[in-house]
């Protein structure tokens, strides 16, 4: 069996895949034993094209090919359907490592059984240490704000722009590297597919912390992310990234809770004209039939 299940997603942005798996060989232990799966999520002929050279040199390497684009967790849910490894390592093709994170994710997930996630240490494309964990994004963080939330309690919400020494037990971690626990990771169902793009790692963090186990930050792990490489940045993308916001917090909020959020978000837009595109998603409550998953194109025929 292999140690670990690694799972890439590219679209459009070959050459960042093929970096970041040359990365993964370069800096990992020879004892560990790991796989790599990349899904690419029907990328243009051209991008499909650098990624299939590239891999020849990897043969090592297994490529599933999807013949629609099904975002973050459809894409990587592909991928978990072939995983063979006990633990299941999401990574963001837009990554490289900067030491043997894998060595470091397997050995500490060994010897605690109660963590469900763990996450590396994030620096930016500049080296640049950046936060590598949130928290939940409820009532009291839009209110007060994480400087507070961390003052009053600490032991609950470490501070995110500190470079700490040791492991972290945190709300949700980067979606930028996930190592699950393949078993807790199938016992909360996986990455929920209806998310199409951002959120998810809330989502299923929210989930696997509901099960006692913990999501802890591992900063002896360091990596380098290339910070929106894999997905750029839009008013489309922003207007995703609330919807799936506003869906996350009604599939895990009480009723009441979630209402207020809504209600605070949609008073706070109206005084704040640069969100006023913003205003009919928080009306229909995230109303997942806007999103750019239902605008997605079929490849025909599948490659």
């Amino acid at each position: 069996m292999k140690n670990i299940s690694i799972i890439l997603i590219n679209y459009n942005t070959a050459k960042f895949t093929l970096d970041c798996i040359s990365s993964i060989f370069e800096k990992t232990a020879k004892s560990i034993v790991f796989e790599i799966i990349v899904v690419d999520n029907n990328s243009e002929d051209e991008d499909f094209e650098i990624l299939c050279e590239g891999l020849k040199k990897r043969p090592e390497v297994v490529l599933h090919s999807s013949p629609i684009n099904t975002g973050f967790g459809g894409g990587n849910m592909l991928g978990v359907h072939h995983a063979k490894g006990q633990y299941l390592l999401f990574i963001n093709n837009d990554v490289i490592l900067k030491n043997d994170v894998l060595s470091v994710a397997y050995n500490f997930m060994e010897s605690h059984t109660n963590v469900g996630v763990c996450t590396a240490q994030n620096f930016d494309e500049h080296n640049t240490f950046v936060a590598s964990f949130d928290h939940d994004k409820g009532l009291r963080k839009l209110i007060f704000g994480r400087s507070f939330l961390e003052t009053v309690n600490p032991a609950k919400y470490p501070k995110r722009k500190k470079q700490h020494q040791t492991p972290q037990d945190v709300n949700f971690v980067n979606g930028a590297f996930m190592f699950f626990r393949k078993d807790y990771f199938l016992e909360v169902e996986g990455f929920d597919p209806n998310i199409f793009l951002y959120f998810e790692e809330m989502d299923i963090c929210y989930r696997i912390r509901k099960n006692g186990y913990k999501c802890v930050l591992l900063p002896q792990a360091e990596i380098i992310h290339f910070q929106g490489a894999s997905t750029g940045k839009s008013k489309a993308l922003e207007k995703e990234g609330f919807i799936s916001y506003l869906y996350v917090l009604k599939k895990n909020y009480s009723t009441l809770k979630y209402t207020a959020i809504v209600l605070y978000l949609t008073l706070t837009f109206l005084i704040k004209p640069k969100k006023w595109d913003l205003l009919p998603i928080a009306i229909k409550g995230g109303d997942l039939a806007s999103s750019l998953k239902n605008k997605q194109i079929k490849r025909n025929p599948v490659r």
